[in-house]
């Protein structure tokens, strides 16, 4: 499977492991919302480190490349989830989403790139 295939396919699932997990979870953010919001940052950190090793199985690691599918990674789960917080319906604005939900997307790219570069010690 060609390199942009296998990290498109494992950025559908960067995003679709946590958005799961998020609704068996929600529950929790009514009764103790910094538990929710650390729980899900723990789940996204957790799909990270499972889903590098998948994408770099086989390969090469280099931190140009591990930045690279970090930050695609950061853009689709952006793209895949913004629209759905801010018109669907929680209605969150842009700075509501951005720091209570989308900043946390700066994982994947912040993870990829510290794991490469250890890897690569």
């Amino acid at each position: 499977m060609p390199g942009w295939l296998r990290a498109v396919l494992l950025g559908l699932l960067s995003w679709a492991i946590p958005f799961l997990i998020s609704f068996f979870a929600f529950p929790l953010k009514k009764t103790n919302a910094p538990l929710f919001s650390t729980f899900m940052f723990l789940i996204v950190l957790l799909t990270a480190g499972a889903l590098l090793p998948v994408y770099f199985r086989n390969r090469r690691i280099t931190v140009a490349e591990a930045a690279l599918v970090g930050t695609l990674w950061l853009a689709m789960n952006l793209v895949f989830d913004y629209p759905m917080f801010a018109f669907g319906p929680m209605k969150m604005t842009a700075y509501g989403y951005y720091s209570e939900i989308g900043l946390v997307y700066l994982t994947f790219p912040v993870y990829a790139l510290m794991a490469a570069r250890l890897a690569n010690r």
